[in-house]
C-alpha cells in the first residue's frame, strides 16, 4: 500500500513539474531580493552576488574540501563497478550537498555587507534539496550497467572540468594544476557539481527519477545563464570564471530537454 501511495505521488509530481506555471513560480524564485544586515546600495547588487560567493559559510572550513572531492570519486567509482549496488549512497550523497548548499553556499558574513544572504538562490536550492530528499525515499533512479551510445558521453569532459575546477582563486586565471583534482573547493560549490550530478543521471536516462531531474537541471539552466551574464558581462574581468561555468549551463540545458520527453512508465522502468 505505501509503495502504490508513493508512485502516485511520483507520478503526480512528474505531471506538476511539467506545467508552465511550475516553471514561472520556480524561476521567479531567483529574484527574491537579497539580503544584508548593512545598508546596500542597489547598483552593488552583482557585487553583492559575488562576495558572498566568494566568502560563503560553506568555506569556512577548507581543511573539508578534499573530502568533498575524495567522497564523490569513490561514488562514481562505485557506480561505474557496482551499479545499483551504490544508487542509494549516491542519493544520499548528493541530498546531504544540496542541504549544504541551500543554507551555506549563499550565506556570508562579509566587512562591507556584514550578514548578507542570496535569498533567491537559497529559495531555488531549497526546492532542489526537497526533491532529492524525495528521491532518497521514493528510490527512482537505477544505476544498473547497460550499453549506452557512445555520443552520450560528451557530459564527461565538461563535468570533469567542473569537478577539476582549474582556477587560480587569487588571479582568477587559468590554472591547470593537476591536485586541484583533490584539492579545490568545487566538491562545495553548487555551480561545480551540479553538472556532475546531472551527468551522471544523463548516462542512465530515462531510468531515474525524472521529477528531480527537471527540477535539478532547470535550477541550473537559471543559475548558468545567470553566471554566464555576471561573468562575462558584468564582471567580464572574471571570463574565466564564466568558462568554467559553460558546464553547468550546457549539462543543465541538456538534462532539463531529457526531462521533458514523452516517455512510456513501462519503458522507463524496462
Amino acid at each position: 500500500m505505501r509503495i502504490e501511495k508513493l508512485s502516485k505521488i511520483q507520478k503526480n509530481l512528474e505531471l506538476i513539474t511539467q506545467k508552465w506555471w511550475f516553471f514561472l513560480l520556480f524561476f521567479l524564485l531567483f529574484f527574491i531580493p537579497s539580503y544584508s544586515s548593512k545598508r546596500l546600495d542597489p547598483r552593488e547588487s552583482s557585487q553583492l552576488v559575488i562576495d558572498i560567493l566568494s566568502n560563503a559559510l560553506i568555506y569556512s572550513y577548507p581543511i573539508l574540501m578534499p573530502v568533498f572531492k575524495i567522497v564523490p570519486i569513490l561514488l562514481i567509482m562505485g557506480i561505474v563497478w557496482l551499479g545499483n549496488k551504490f544508487t542509494r549512497l549516491f542519493n544520499v550523497y548528493v541530498t546531504f550537498t544540496a542541504v549544504l548548499f541551500t543554507f551555506f553556499q549563499t550565506t556570508a558574513i562579509t566587512e562591507k555587507y556584514g550578514l548578507a544572504i542570496l535569498l533567491g538562490n537559497l529559495a531555488v536550492y531549497l526546492v532542489v534539496a526537497i526533491f532529492w530528499i524525495w528521491e532518497t525515499i521514493v528510490k527512482e533512479n537505477d544505476f544498473t550497467p547497460e550499453k549506452r551510445p557512445l555520443w552520450k558521453y560528451w557530459v564527461v569532459p565538461l563535468a570533469f572540468l567542473a569537478f577539476w575546477y582549474p582556477i587560480n582563486l587569487k588571479t582568477l586565471k587559468p590554472d591547470f594544476n593537476l591536485l586541484y583534482i583533490l584539492t579545490s573547493e568545487s566538491g562545495m560549490t553548487y555551480c561545480m557539481m551540479t553538472p556532475v550530478y546531472l551527468g551522471i543521471l544523463t548516462l542512465y536516462y530515462p531510468k531515474i527519477n525524472r521529477a528531480t531531474l527537471r527540477v535539478t537541471s532547470f535550477a541550473g539552466l537559471i543559475t548558468g545563464l545567470l553566471s554566464v551574464v555576471q561573468f562575462f558581462i558584468l564582471h567580464s574581468y572574471t571570463w574565466w570564471m564564466g568558462v568554467l561555468h559553460l558546464p553547468l549551463l550546457f549539462i543543465s540545458f541538456y538534462a532539463f530537454l531529457l526531462s521533458l520527453r514523452k516517455e512510456e512508465l513501462l519503458k522507463i522502468k524496462m
